[in-house]
Order: C-alpha cells, then sequence, then structure tokens
C-alpha cells in the first residue's frame, strides 16, 4: 500500500491528475487537413521573383527545371531566394572550387548558363521548403529546415537577424504572397558535398579526435551515403477506415545513408591532459581496459580481432587500433550513429514547427529523450533535454538520474530528493552557445553531422547499469534509422504532399525492402508511415501496415537482462488480430509464440482488458491497475497531457478543463500497454518482433497493424518495493 498510496495526488494536486491516459492511435484520428493545397490567383512567388530584378539570376534557375511552375501554382513555399550578387559569387566560387574530385563542379563555363540540370535542380530545391515559415517561426535561437532536397538547412538568430547555415542571412524578410512567403539572401546556401571524413579533415580543432578515427579505420566506416538497392513498390494506395483504397501516397525510390559523429574538440581533451593521439589512446585504455566486467557483448561473445580472425573477449591496449576490439576503437566507435540528424532533431523537441502544426503530443514537461544505436557493437547512449527547461534547450548524452521513470508521488514524476542527479552527462555544443566559445557546432555534411561535445564521452559501467537502467521506451522512427536519414521522421503533411505532386501527404508508402531491419515474409504486406501530425501517437507518427501481413522487426539491442516487454495500441473495431513472436533471428523457425493473439478490435471496456476512468475512483485506479497487470495490460502514458499552450490546463482555481478531461479520459479516446511478457535478452544476441495476421482474408484492408513504440523494463524496476513506475 505504501508503494502505490504514499502520495495519492502529490506535489501538482488532483487537477494535475485528472486528465490521466488518453492516448489513441492515429488508426482512430482523423486525417491530416490538407486544404492549403490551392491553385494561386494573386501574387504567386513566381510572380514576386519575376518582378524583382535584383533576383534574376535565381529566376533563370527555377526556370532552367521547371520549378517556377510549381511556384506559380498548387500548394504554400517558403522560398530563400538569393540576389544577384549572391549568385555570381557562388557560381565563382563553384567553377574555381580547387577542392572538387569533378573538374569545376561539372560546370561548362563560369556563367548561369554553365550550370548543368543537376546542379540547377539541387541549387533551386535547397532553397525552397514545403510550407510557408516566417521569421517568427524561425525564432531567434537555433533550428533545421527541411529543404524541398530533403536536406535541412540551419537558422540561428542568436544575433538578431536569420542566418541559414552560418552564411546566407536574411536581408529582406516576410514578403508574403498568395502561395507563401519569399526571404532574399545576401549568400547562396552552401550545401556541402563533403562526406563526413573530409569535412573533420578541414576542422583543426577536432584534430586529436580525427587522427583516431583514420588510426582505427572508422573513417571508412562512414563514407556511404546511398543504398544501392533498388526500390520497386506494387501498392501505393491508402486506405480509409472502412477499408476501401483512397489516393495515391508518395513513395520514395531511393535510400540515403547518414550519420551523426560526436567528436570532442582539441580543447576539451587538453583538460584532461590529453594532447595527442597517443594520450587518447592511454585515456581510452584506462576506461575500456576492463569493460569485461560490464559490456556483456565482449564478455558473453568478444569484439572482432582482424590479426586472429576471430572474435576476442579482452580489450587489446596496443597499437592494433583497426581491431574491434582495441580500446581505442572501442573509444572512437561509440561516438559514432547510424542516423544522421541536425542539432533539433536528436530528440523531438517542442519548436515553432510543431508549435504551429498544433502537434502537441511530446513527454510531458517537454523534457524529450531518445535511445540510438552506436558503431560500438549493441550498444546504446541516451540524449536527454532535461527540464526544467532552460532558456537554451540543452542536450546531454547519458545523463544519470537516480530512479529515473520510478516516483514516490503517484501523479507526477516524483520528488526531487528522489531524483538525484548521479552523472550530469556530456552536453552537446549547440548553435546558442557559441556565445559561450564553442568551438564549432551542428556541423552538417554530405552524408550526416557532427556534434561537438563539452566533456569526454564513454561507454563506462555507469551507462548499462545505471543510465539505461530504467523503463527504456524506443520509438519505431527513431531505432529504424531509415525514417531519419532521409527526412522522414520529422516530416509532416504539407513537405509530403509537396513531394507527392500536390496529393496525399497523409502517409508515405515503403518497398518492403526499404528497412534493413524489417523482414517481409510475405508480398502481400503493405508498409506506411503516418507522418507527423495532431495524432495521439507517441512523437506524432506511427509506422503501420496492412494486408494479410507478415513481418518482423529487429529490436534496438539492450544490456543483458531480463526486462518486461510492452507494446503500445489502441483498440479499434476497425482494427486487425495478429499473433507476436519473438527470436534471435528474422527465421520463422526461430520465432516462438508470445502470449495468444492480440485482437485489437476489443474495446477497452471490455472486462477481459478491465479499463476504467480512473478519476471516478477513490483511488486514482490504483486497484483497477494491478487488475488490468494482472490481464495483461496497462493503461497508455500521460506524457501528452497537461499541455498549457493546447489548452489542456485551466488555470482557474478549481475548475477542471473539460476539454482536456475530454481527451485525457474518455472511452473513445484512450489506448493501452500489451504487456507481451518477461524475456530475458542478451546483448549480444539479436532480438526480431514478428507481426503476423491470424484473420482469413477478408478484403478488408482497414485491418492494420501499427508499431508505434515499445517498452523495455528492468524488472526490478517493474518490482520495486519503494516506489512506483510513474504514470509518463
Amino acid at each position: 500500500m505504501n508503494k502505490n498510496l504514499r502520495k495519492i495526488v502529490g506535489r501538482v494536486g488532483l487537477m494535475a491528475v485528472m486528465g490521466f491516459m488518453g492516448l489513441a492511435m492515429t488508426g482512430c484520428n482523423p486525417e491530416p487537413d490538407e486544404s492549403d493545397l490551392f491553385t494561386a490567383t494573386g501574387e504567386t512567388a513566381t510572380d514576386y521573383i519575376a518582378r524583382k530584378s535584383e533576383l534574376s539570376s535565381f529566376m533563370y534557375i527555377l526556370q532552367r527545371v521547371g520549378l517556377d511552375r510549381n511556384l506559380s501554382s498548387y500548394g504554400e513555399y517558403t522560398c530563400f531566394i538569393p540576389n544577384n550578387d549572391a549568385v555570381e559569387t557562388y557560381i565563382h566560387d563553384l567553377y574555381n572550387d580547387a577542392e572538387t574530385t569533378i573538374p569545376h563542379n561539372g560546370m561548362t563555363e563560369e556563367s548561369l548558363e554553365g550550370l548543368t540540370d543537376s546542379l540547377c535542380n539541387d541549387i533551386a530545391k535547397y532553397h525552397l521548403v514545403n510550407g510557408t515559415m516566417t521569421t517568427i517561426d524561425m525564432g531567434g535561437g537555433s533550428g533545421s529546415i527541411t529543404t524541398m532536397l530533403r536536406i535541412p538547412v540551419t537558422s540561428d538568430g542568436s544575433t538578431g537577424q536569420i542566418v541559414l547555415n552560418k552564411v546566407a542571412m536574411i536581408v529582406e524578410a516576410d514578403s508574403v504572397v498568395t502561395n507563401g512567403v519569399v526571404h532574399v539572401l545576401n549568400n547562396v546556401i552552401p550545401r556541402n558535398t563533403r562526406l563526413l571524413p573530409e569535412e573533420l579533415d578541414r576542422l583543426s580543432e577536432f584534430s586529436i579526435f580525427n587522427e583516431a578515427l583514420k588510426l582505427t579505420g572508422l573513417s571508412e566506416m562512414i563514407r556511404d551515403s546511398k543504398k544501392n538497392v533498388e526500390y520497386t513498390i506494387s501498392d501505393i494506395k491508402d486506405v480509409n477506415s472502412a477499408g476501401n483504397t483512397t489516393d495515391d501516397l508518395y513513395h520514395p525510390e531511393d535510400c540515403k545513408v547518414m550519420y551523426t559523429v560526436f567528436a570532442e574538440p582539441d580543447s576539451v581533451m587538453h583538460l584532461k591532459g590529453i594532447n595527442s593521439v597517443e594520450d587518447l589512446a592511454a585515456y581510452a585504455n584506462r576506461v575500456y581496459g576492463d569493460a569485461a566486467k560490464w559490456y556483456n557483448q565482449l564478455s558473453e561473445v568478444g569484439l572482432w580481432n582482424y590479426d586472429t580472425n576471430s572474435y576476442e573477449k579482452t580489450v587489446s591496449t596496443g597499437t592494433d587500433y583497426k581491431n574491434r576490439n582495441n580500446a581505442l576503437n572501442m573509444f572512437v566507435a561509440y561516438h559514432i550513429l547510424y542516423a544522421g540528424m541536425p542539432e533539433d532533431e536528436l530528440v523531438y523537441e517542442r519548436n515553432s514547427k510543431w508549435q504551429k502544426a498544433q502537434t502537441w503530443n511530446y513527454t510531458n514537461g517537454a523534457s524529450p529523450y531518445d535511445y540510438y544505436e552506436t558503431m560500438l557493437p549493441n550498444t546504446l547512449l541516451k540524449i536527454w533535454q532535461p527540464q526544467p527547461l532552460a532558456a537554451r534547450k540543452t542536450l546531454y548524452i547519458n545523463r544519470y538520474v537516480a530512479f529515473n521513470t520510478l516516483t514516490d508521488e503517484l501523479g507526477t514524476m516524483g520528488s526531487d530528493a528522489m531524483h538525484t542527479i548521479e552523472r550530469q552527462g556530456v552536453r552537446i555544443n549547440r548553435t546558442s552557445d557559441k556565445a559561450d566559445g564553442a568551438e564549432n557546432w551542428n556541423i552538417q555534411t554530405f552524408n550526416g553531422y557532427i556534434h561537438s561535445l563539452q566533456d569526454m564521452l564513454v561507454y563506462d559501467e555507469d551507462v548499462p547499469k545505471g543510465v539505461l537502467h530504467e523503463r527504456m521506451r524506443f520509438d519505431s522512427t527513431t531505432f529504424l534509422p531509415e525514417f531519419i536519414n532521409n527526412g522522414f521522421r520529422m516530416s509532416n503533411s504539407s513537405e509530403i504532399s509537396a513531394l507527392n505532386g500536390g496529393g496525399s501527404g497523409a502517409r508515405i508508402a515503403f518497398p518492403l525492402n526499404y528497412f534493413d531491419n524489417v523482414v517481409s515474409y510475405t508480398p502481400e504486406n503493405r508498409f506506411r508511415y503516418n507522418v507527423k501530425g495532431a495524432y495521439n501517437a507517441w512523437q506524432a507518427d506511427t509506422f503501420q501496415g496492412w494486408g494479410d501481413y507478415d513481418l518482423a522487426i529487429k529490436l534496438p539491442p539492450l544490456p543483458t537482462n531480463t526486462y518486461e516487454f510492452r507494446i503500445f495500441y489502441t483498440p479499434m473495431g476497425h482494427g486487425g488480430m495478429m499473433q507476436f513472436y519473438l527470436g534471435n533471428s528474422s527465421s520463422q523457425q526461430a520465432m516462438m509464440a508470445l502470449d495468444i493473439p492480440l485482437d485489437v478490435r476489443v474495446s477497452i471496456e471490455d472486462p477481459r482488458i478491465g479499463w476504467t476512468i480512473f478519476t471516478d475512483e477513490d483511488d486514482l485506479g490504483v486497484a483497477t491497475d494491478a487488475a488490468m497487470r494482472n490481464r495483461g495490460y496497462m493503461r497508455g502514458i500521460y506524457s501528452y497531457a497537461d499541455h498549457a499552450e493546447n489548452g489542456d490546463l485551466n488555470t482557474s482555481p478549481g475548475v477542471v478543463d473539460d476539454k482536456r478531461n475530454m481527451r485525457y479520459t474518455t472511452t473513445g479516446n484512450n489506448s493501452l500497454r500489451k504487456i507481451m511478457g518477461r524475456v530475458q535478452f542478451k546483448q549480444s544476441e539479436e532480438h526480431w518482433f514478428r507481426i503476423k495476421n491470424v484473420i482469413a482474408n477478408d478484403g478488408n484492408l482497414a485491418r492494420k497493424w501499427q508499431f508505434d513504440y515499445i517498452e523495455f523494463v528492468p524488472v526490478d524496476v517493474v518490482d520495486n518495493d519503494t516506489y512506483s513506475e510513474d504514470w509518463f
């Protein structure tokens, strides 16, 4: 009783509890509003650019590739248009670029006419954005803006003027036209065509890290920029809740490969007494020499040694740096992610882009986090933007807080006394930190990003035993890196609609071989992605599909432990019935069934589930929660409640906001977590989750599967005798 009723209401009182547990999956939500697609009748973006003689050079580029027609018709666009002087300077630099591997970057002469069609296409699309974005939307801080080229540009307004990619300043802002807004620039936005290793060669402030990257051979592992795979798709139709096919959907025809590299500047290393790569190797030897004590991959299987052509369970502290079991190799590998992200996409943070779209669902208290797999085999790191939110949105890697995800106050995240900060974490330099002397930040390359750090990043004992010893919640679009690398994870319906020629932007259709870590067992699968919108879903999006489906998804690597495994879903009348399996490979024969089939058509109020409106109960649902757990269910999470900017809070004393109660407590707008069971995971093994349709194919395509987020909770966290798991 002490565990659950110690403080029924806690610090925030009953009012902060009154909106619990109403997440609904996207299948029960209306489609995104695409009414902004229209044929312009007044002065369009094309008209505006055409009548400004100082913008004639860029108009020529638009006309070369036909994008002037787009800017004179449907849609809404943000146009960053460099003036003629800017284009002339850019052409001179492009033609005389001594570092390019293609003479003159393919230009036939130093003139507008000398640009190739491919260059014109890339230049034009890199200056155009689907959807409108004013300087107010861009704000005074930093952020990224996804262009029509599907490559973001960074914006920085910290000096009072908006600067894109650190070079192109907006000199004439917010000229509103009937189909968007035009901003005039004093420079062409530079697009980095260098791969990560080449860019690091130019950044002298990372000389020690860069030398280590080369010595370990890991620099050769981050040169890819595109998968050499042919993608075909047989069905690109959307379906409605009745199972009828509707619009054609956008579908990608290629797949980018990108990486994120975290790097300590030399100045940070100097503070640790590291003045050379030899010093860094000695540091790595000290940190990783005994790693087998906590790095289960090493103790269970080992890391690859090229000299012996085998896995080795001991750490090499010698100069054989290219071996994966070498300490310096381990140090560098833990700095590399398989997904390339700008600073404002490292977590799903609250920003002007989503505020404008009224996408209100994000982590409670605006404290978002995510886990990512690194190049050190089967390891994760956590990126966290903790609360209280300072003026700068600070990001930390592997911040460690005691009893994180547990609480001593039901209805809150817990008292400060129990959540002591055991380790501050490694802070990532952001654009907003440059005033403090950050040497570089948010460095974009052709195949990823480089982010500088304020401390040394290591996979030490505190990571598996502290940072990751909590309820871990993984969004599917985070651990399937193709979503991130191709600019889809942070996209909205307006952006995707423009890619779809003005058609539907609600979803993206994917070829069945698009994802490395998703296996299709049947050509009847349909893989879809609901892009970010005003959905009741974790991070406002979801991976889903339909058809006579049978597929498996590789789960994230976890430290060796026994976990309670949960999936999120929403009961819905037009949903499917599916059997789940778990195995150590994608082979169907290696899969073991998890529990009985889940029928998502079963109502949330069905006695087999036992869900209740907890605010009607004297104990705020404590007894109901226990009864639901006995049946294998948990309520959905509380993370989307209590956001004042969404009208979720009524500040009048003693008044409960009816809108909030409707959203979070009515039966039609609630969701569940299904407890799949307790599973033993080894860090050295793969884990595949299979989803198989068990309803005879009745032709109803609305019977879909959805894979929004999953949870893994160490069993000692679930069974804690003192604290209970928080609701968030």
